[in-house]
């Protein structure tokens, strides 16, 4: 399955943005679908992951209660929606998809499929 992530852009503090996970080649509901996020110099942080039925989600404890991931099936889209923004959810985030097991799912090494970043901005 190749992925694309989209929707960054620059908000301000307080705001709201909806990042878009893009997939070809396969269903996305055959992966437990992740987003990850990253700024130069730090590793890849763990942001929040959906199941492949998208029942279940878990998400780091500096987002969650601001930041909801669903998806849509019949648009086979995986969205990443962040509430209450603030300059240090600043970052290029990622999707990424895995079939490994749930409980794997915060651990970057368990995705095998990436799509390219997309740059968030927050303006204090």
């Amino acid at each position: 399955v190749q992925l694309q992530a989209f929707g960054g852009g620059l908000v301000q503090t307080g705001g709201s943005l909806r990042l878009s996970c893009a997939a070809s080649g396969r269903a996305l509901t055959n992966y437990n679908v992740g987003w990850f996020r990253q700024t130069p110099g730090k590793e890849r942080e763990f942001v929040g992951v959906v199941s492949r039925n998208g029942g279940s989600q878990y998400y780091a404890g500096s987002v969650k209660g601001r930041f909801t991931i669903t998806r849509d099936k019949t648009k086979n889209l995986v969205y990443l929606q962040m509430n209450n923004l603030k300059p240090e959810d600043t970052a290029v985030y990622y999707c990424a998809a895995t079939q490994k097991v749930w409980s794997a799912t915060s651990d970057a090494t368990m995705y095998d499929h990436w799509g390219q970043g997309t740059l968030v901005t927050v303006s204090s």
